[in-house]
């Protein structure tokens, strides 16, 4: 049996099974430990605040069916998550736990629906806002990091980067979930493993961006799969298959998929997709025959006030400036 939940469903679901779980602060006064409802199975969620609007969640619960989480499109603060136990998937082609960690980026996330089994799920959740990124590893003028900023998109797509686990990984996940200590001591343990586990995620796309650590070259045969990925894309703006489906039908892994297009087109396949349709999007506009609404429906795009933050982050002018005729004042 599957049981089917929209997002705010399964956040409701929690909230009853809990309704007093704001006061009940156990077993410290910045810890919150939430039970599973029942409907859905058995186990908890331990929330635990390890900075100021930086918290901890350490899970371990099982489902009694096979789960489908509908998620809208929605404005996401920046996630780090490793799970030891359990496996979640979603229609894009990612995968947490099973030998990947994620890192889902502050910014708009994209309706997807995601995939959860029957099973047991131990494992870590570290949220925060992305501005924190500048406290805990600031650049020399104090600012996010250039190789980290793709993880602060503000009201662009989020990025979604799904970093392999590794044994350290994996220890220092094990050691949060088996914390010794108590107190102010336990909060202290947790604030040096918590960035330590970060810092770990973090590394292999710093030297994938630093150039430490280059991809090997595609074969020819992949190298024209690609293009007609590309293809695909350009053809299909309103409704563009998944990155599973697209992989599909130009017969290559949905893995060298994502490298291919990195390593060709300097972009994720989804980058490459808002790309072409912030383009086309000029080109409807300078026409003057649709409305800002017709466009950002065209450009794939729900709420009008994403659209435009898109928009000018590519051409430095609002939608309805390009449509009144003034020109970009970017490069595109």
């Amino acid at each position: 049996m599957i049981i089917t939940l929209t997002m705010y469903e399964d956040w409701e679901l929690w909230a009853e099974a809990n309704p007093n779980s704001l006061q009940q602060l156990k077993p410290e006064p910045f810890e919150i430990v939430r039970e599973m409802p029942q409907q859905l199975g058995k186990g908890y969620a331990r929330l635990i605040e390890v900075y100021p609007h930086f918290w901890l969640m350490i899970v371990d619960y099982k489902y009694r069916d096979d789960m489908l989480i509908k998620i809208p499109e929605w404005d996401h603060p920046l996630q780090f998550l490793v799970y030891l136990s359990g496996k979640i998937t979603d229609e894009y082609g990612g995968q947490l736990g099973e030998g990947y960690t994620c890192i889902s980026g502050s910014g708009v996330q994209r309706q997807m629906t995601t995939q959860l089994l029957k099973t047991r799920y131990v494992g870590v959740d570290i949220e925060m806002p992305p501005e924190l990124l500048a406290t805990f590893f600031p650049d020399e003028a104090g600012e996010i990091p250039h190789q980290l900023r793709l993880l602060a998109k503000g009201n662009d797509w989020q990025t979604l980067l799904y970093p392999e686990t590794t044994t350290a990984i994996q220890g220092i996940a094990q050691q949060i979930i088996n914390c010794p200590y108590e107190g102010m001591t336990k909060r202290m343990y947790l604030q040096g493993k918590v960035l330590e586990l970060m810092a770990l995620q973090l590394a292999p796309i710093l030297s994938a961006q630093d150039g430490i650590q280059p991809s090997p070259r595609l074969k020819a045969d992949t190298i024209s799969r690609i293009h007609y990925a590309r293809e695909i894309l350009s053809a299909h703006l309103e409704n563009p298959p998944s990155l599973l489906e697209l992989a599909q039908i130009v017969g290559v892994s949905d893995r060298n998929l994502r490298r291919g297009f990195k390593e060709m087109f300097g972009t994720t396949v989804f980058g490459y997709l808002t790309n072409i349709r912030m383009e086309q999007a000029e080109q409807l506009l300078r026409s003057g025959k649709l409305s800002v609404a017709e466009v950002a429906n065209l450009s794939g795009y729900s709420q009008q006030g994403h659209f435009a933050a898109a928009f000018k982050r590519k051409f430095g002018i609002t939608p309805r400036e390009c449509l009144s005729g003034k020109r970009s004042i970017l490069p595109s």
